[in-house]
């Protein structure tokens, strides 16, 4: 079982009713495990706080879609609107109800709903105020609200995934949202079973533009971009930093990674080396270069002197990772550590003395000073070495990632050494983590984590070894990772249950 997320959820709804339909309320949040929220959804319940405001959600949409607008586009009309009609209701429950829980109904689902439309239908004289309850307790079903994995058994003590829980793994993962009339018409076909019939499945949803949402979902979680609804500026010493720059600096990130990913078919590795990427007027004005384009997004290439390198030098990185009025060698360190070569360091002891790192009016006048100060015992000096470096080699960037080359009127050094490997500045770094095949290891991960809703660092290197493989023979394209990925013969295995009740999972015909 794996929660929708508020995107997950909002997406389905658009695909299964229509864009118009508005998803009114509050969703509870999620979590980050082995740096993906993702990984959160197959662990995380409702709460009956998040139950309420589900109920309510679901009430709200089934209003909307039994409303006079919208009755037009339901597959039915009721012989008489005052009465019940059961046969309309369950034609309209089913063909809701398969793409609400990703798989046909049962017989018992179809008559629960339709008994409880029924009911409300002749209380209320009114045909569409009992389907706007049966419709609303689709809605609220935890067949719904979570996406169900069901296995069965394919052999001696091994189980797979069935062919509708393939389906909905493959449409979130590649579209963020749930499987489509064709996708689910597979699954019904058993094709999604045969290497031909999962092939041509995973060919379509590649070819499609929707890609571009489900993998700017997943870079979103990756590359903890949520985090930047958080983060604020000292208006004092930031004046031009805004909401509005924050929103276009998640933006650029985004779109200069899908560029590269999907656009271009480009080598991942160069994500952090690019000087490529799109710009609208309120981020030049952030970068201080001129923005003399018409429209809002135009694509641009910083300079080779620029100092950039990849997204790690983009406002959005540089900003996320540091402090409200100064930057933070250690935090973004740790971040890059953490997100693009998948070692996590340890949270510092709660007794450590931060007050020489902190004291920016000192005779310390350099970030590195105060650090190596800071640094003195062993247990801090064991964590700051781990990514301090890093932080170190950024440093030519402030805290909302504008270029610098002094700090309290001292020249900064950029100059680091990590692994055994020594770099100048932020280009160095975005070499450094370029030919560092740590990168590309902890991507593939990553994607594998995700899509499986998984911590990923209790993801063995073995369960996507296949997939890396060809992610690396592919020159780390970021579509060759993806479809070895699902269609690796052990992706879609399954542990076996502890009790097997195939009969009460078998949906109607």
């Amino acid at each position: 079982m794996r929660r929708l997320t508020q995107q997950e959820y909002r997406n389905s709804i658009a695909d299964i009713f229509g864009k118009e339909i508005e998803v009114r309320g509050a969703f509870e949040p999620t979590i980050r495990i082995g740096g993906l929220q993702a990984a959160s959804t197959s662990v995380l319940s409702v709460t009956p706080v998040g139950f309420e405001s589900f109920t309510n959600m679901a009430d709200s949409i089934a209003i909307q879609v039994t409303g006079e607008k919208y009755r037009a586009k339901l597959p039915c009309a009721p012989n008489a609107s005052r009465e019940p009609d059961d046969g309309c209701t369950a034609q309209i429950l089913s063909h809701y109800g398969r793409m609400l829980f990703r798989r046909p109904l049962t017989q018992e689902e179809i008559a629960s709903a339709v008994n409880l439309s029924r009911g409300l239908a002749k209380s209320q004289n009114d045909f569409y105020a009992g389907l706007r309850y049966g419709m609303a307790s689709l809605l609220q079903a935890p067949n719904f609200i979570f996406r169900m994995e069901a296995a069965v058994p394919v052999g001696d003590k091994q189980w797979t995934l069935d062919p509708y829980s393939r389906a909905t793994r493959l449409s979130y993962l590649m579209w963020d949202s749930t499987p489509d009339e064709e996708l689910v018409q597979a699954a019904e076909k058993g094709e999604l079973n045969t290497a031909a019939g999962l092939e041509k499945q995973v060919d379509r949803l590649m070819a499609s533009p929707r890609l571009d949402i489900g993998m700017r979902t997943f870079f979103n979680d990756m590359l903890e971009l949520d985090t930047f609804d958080t983060v604020s500026k000292d208006s004092i010493l930031y004046p031009k930093w805004s909401s509005g720059i924050a929103a276009s600096a998640k933006e650029e990130t985004l779109r200069t990674t899908i560029d590269l990913a999907l656009h271009e078919n480009g080598d991942m590795r160069d994500l952090m080396t690019t000087r490529k990427t799109f710009l609208n007027r309120s981020l030049a004005a952030d970068y201080q270069i001129p923005f003399p384009f018409k429209g809002e997004w135009m694509p641009y290439e910083f300079p080779a002197d620029s100092g950039r390198s990849g997204v790690l030098t983009q406002a959005s990185m540089l900003a996320m990772f540091s402090h409200p009025g100064r930057s933070s060698p250690t935090k973004r360190g740790v971040a890059v550590m953490d997100i693009f070569l998948c070692e996590p360091t340890p949270n510092p002891p709660n007794n450590v003395d931060f007050s020489i790192v902190n004291d920016t009016s000192g005779r310390l006048k350099t970030v590195r000073e105060r650090l190596m100060a800071h640094a003195t015992t062993s247990t801090c000096a064991s964590c700051h070495n781990h990514s301090d470096p890093i932080g170190l080699s950024l440093e030519g960037f402030d805290t909302i990632g504008q270029r610098r080359i002094t700090e309290n009127g001292q020249l900064i050094d950029l100059s680091a050494s990590l692994q055994g490997k020594k770099f100048v500045d932020a280009q160095g770094l975005g070499q450094f983590l370029h030919d560092n095949p740590k990168y590309t290891a902890c991507l593939a991960r990553k994607v594998y984590a995700y899509s499986r809703g998984e911590n990923s660092e209790d993801v063995p290197a073995s369960a996507f070894k296949a997939a890396y493989n060809s992610f690396a023979d592919s020159g780390f394209r970021m579509r060759s990772l993806l479809k070895s990925m699902v269609e690796d013969k052990d992706y879609f295995s399954a542990p076996a249950p502890e009790t097997a009740s195939p009969a009460s999972k078998v949906p109607a015909q």
